[in-house]
């Protein structure tokens, strides 16, 4: 009598494995990774867990910078652009400009005229016509209304867009590195690290001057975050105290001292990084191990994104022929970091780099792995 329901129920179960139902198929995409940054050079917290295990900032830069040795470099003036293409400049604290003196405690304006630069008080009185350059300088420092204190002098001159003028602060490169290394690193972390940072950032500033209207560096990401007086910390200060003009060098040169957040435990070559894909190997940026970032507590040593089907297809949008079926990676760097990838869709595979991947996801680092879920 049990015989032909025992038979219906063993069916039914075949019919369940043969067909797996909805509820058990892979609905989303879990990408797992490390590091945050372009991976080459040196690692923030990478630094830090070296301090934290007694190294100096000597071996900690031998470590990351590959073949490289510490030196000196010359004073000298940096120009920092603040504003780009400003209608007006308007600033506090200079004693004196365009041959003119000021009173420090009154607020003046800048604006270009005619490709040249004019000076007026508030209320819009002409004080002197500065010809190409005005250069106002205070002590000890001048204050851009609305942007900061800076300590040197304020430039402003005409820019490319008629009308417009740049605000730029020229400076003592001691001076602009006591502005950066807060911006850059917590004040509070050890002192080795801040005095790595130190020549790391001085290195930095002279080695990628990009040559701009009248500047040498950008005061955000696009070179590194200058913050002028208000970013100076007494325990920042004595790092650039205690490693005064020295600088990362390369056979002589002043090495390009690139440097990011987190390795995830290895830091990568150049070439195969976000940073510089594609373009030539330089001997110093070389992958090297990173041991005691997990020891610094950085909240990207690892990572997990979530991903449903249909908002990995829109996120890699042209990338992907038809709907995304798998991502394989065909090539990975010194590190696990993704070097190049297939992206297998419905109508054809494309190939794509780590760095479209990382972009295109809006990932912390290239170190990824995929899998659906």
């Amino acid at each position: 009598m049990l015989r032909g329901p025992r038979i219906a129920l063993l069916a039914a179960v075949c019919c369940l494995l043969a067909f797996p139902t909805t509820a058990s198929a892979a609905k989303r995409w879990i990408v797992k990774g490390a590091g945050n940054g372009h991976g080459a050079g040196m690692s923030q917290y990478g630094a830090y867990g070296y301090a934290k295990h007694g190294f100096g900032y000597q071996p900690i830069l031998a470590h990351y910078y590959t073949g490289t040795m510490l030196g000196t470099t010359a004073a000298r003036t940096i120009r920092v652009l603040l504003r780009p293409s400003a209608r007006s400049v308007s600033f506090s604290g200079a004693s004196s400009a365009c041959g003119s003196g000021l009173k420090t405690g009154k607020t003046y304006v800048a604006k270009g005229k005619g490709g040249g630069v004019v000076l007026r008080t508030k209320k819009g009185s002409l004080v002197a016509k500065c010809g190409a350059l005005l250069s106002a300088a205070g002590a000890p420092a001048v204050n851009v209304i609305g942007k900061g204190i800076y300590r040197g002098a304020l430039e402003v001159r005409s820019s490319s867009v008629p009308g417009t003028v740049n605000a730029i602060n020229a400076l003592d490169l001691e001076d602009y590195v006591r502005g950066v290394i807060a911006k850059e690193s917590p004040a509070s972390w050890p002192t080795e690290v801040l005095k790595a940072q130190a020549v790391v950032a001085r290195s930095y500033a002279i080695s990628t001057a990009v040559s701009g209207n009248g500047f040498d560096v950008y005061d955000d990401t696009r070179s590194q975050i200058y913050g002028g007086v208000g970013a100076e910390t007494a325990r920042t200060d004595q790092a650039v105290s205690a490693t005064r003009l020295q600088v990362v060098l390369y056979q002589g040169k002043v090495a390009q001292t690139f440097f990011f957040s987190t390795s995830g435990g290895h830091t990568e070559n150049n070439e195969f990084s976000s940073l510089g894909f594609g373009q030539p190997p330089v001997p110093y940026l070389r992958g090297v191990d990173d041991p005691y970032e997990a020891d610094a507590g950085s909240p990207y040593a690892h990572w997990k994104r979530k991903f449903t089907f249909g908002r990995m297809n829109s996120a890699l949008g042209g990338l992907v022929r038809g709907r995304l079926k798998n991502i394989v990676v065909t090539q990975r760097g010194t590190s696990p970091r993704i070097v190049r990838a297939n992206l297998i869709g419905s109508g054809g595979t494309t190939s794509v780099t780590g760095p479209q991947l990382r972009d295109a996801l809006r990932l912390p680092d290239t170190w990824a792995f995929f899998k659906k879920k």
